[in-house]
């Protein structure tokens, strides 16, 4: 009897040290993946671990004779009951396992998501930190940016722009094209390769003006580059004498006056008439 109690001790010992060490390497083993994140292999290699252990435990109490099937149905019910407390922080951190796995975005990433815009700052289990253009701080939690759709707007290095400049009907439209394509070709940042010229032509016919598209692709500053190009074509278009028209509104009145100007103009005293001069008598 302690012969076979000694013996179950010794085999215990075993199994838990073995478990401990063994899932120690795999712990490590999984932060050393560079294709993780750095907080999904923390995660990963905790959980894996833990689990090995707790297999250990369990081996340990089959290995005294304890019935561990009750043990594994509350331990199951308890877990059951404490995941649906806990409905909402689950689905986050699901939802930030899943965005650290697939990674739609990265920290530093400009990115738009159900009406957030800014930039990554940091990526969690349980939420997104980010930074707004004007450095509002936002925390949004992983379930919301995971169900909803995600523009990225770091993530492809080329981009492409359309520009919409109007002139007026008066003007000569070759003039123009043959203006504002000197002016793309005297930006080097503009990106000329096969595939991705500029493009020049005329959009609409507007109101008041010829619209005109002009469709560049950057790569970079794309903002910056943006913003140049329309100072130079319009300082361009300018120097040329072409003419880019705002909207001009023109009231015509038909028919009789309107009953306001007539009441207006029956309101004007009337000149008084002098007397006529008496003629003395001869």
């Amino acid at each position: 009897m302690i012969l076979t109690l000694l013996t179950n001790v010794v085999i215990s010992i075993t199994i838990l040290a073995a478990a401990w060490f063994g899932g120690n390497w795999t712990r490590d083993f999984i932060k050393n993946l560079q294709k993780l994140d750095g907080t999904l292999r923390s995660f990963l290699g905790g959980l894996v671990k833990y689990t090995i252990v707790a297999l250990a435990v369990i081996t340990v109490l089959n290995q005294f004779g304890v019935q561990t099937a009750s043990l594994i149905a509350v331990l199951g019910a308890a877990g059951l009951a404490i995941g649906l407390a806990l409905q909402g922080t689950l689905s986050n951190v699901a939802a930030g396992v899943m965005l650290l796995i697939l990674r739609p975005f990265n920290v530093g990433d400009f990115i738009q998501c159900k009406g957030i815009m800014g930039t990554v700052k940091n990526l969690s289990l349980f939420g997104t930190e980010l930074a707004t253009p004007d450095n509002v701080y936002v925390y949004a939690p992983n379930s919301t940016i995971w169900n909803s759709d995600i523009l990225n707007f770091s993530r492809n290095p080329e981009r492409r722009h359309d520009l919409v400049v109007g002139i007026s009907y008066s003007d000569d439209i070759n003039k123009a094209f043959k203006t504002i394509q000197k002016t793309i070709d005297a930006e080097d940042r503009i990106i000329k390769t096969e595939g991705k010229e500029p493009l020049i032509a005329v959009q609409n016919l507007g109101g008041s003006s010829v619209d005109i598209k002009v469709r560049i692709w950057t790569a970079g500053d794309h903002l910056g580059i943006k913003f140049d190009t329309i100072k130079a074509i319009k300082e361009a278009l300018d120097k040329n004498g072409i003419t880019i028209p705002f909207s001009t509104h023109t009231i015509e009145f038909s028919g009789a006056a309107p009953a306001e100007l007539t009441a207006e103009k029956d309101d004007k005293p009337k000149a008084k008439k002098k007397p006529a001069a008496k003629k003395d008598a001869a």
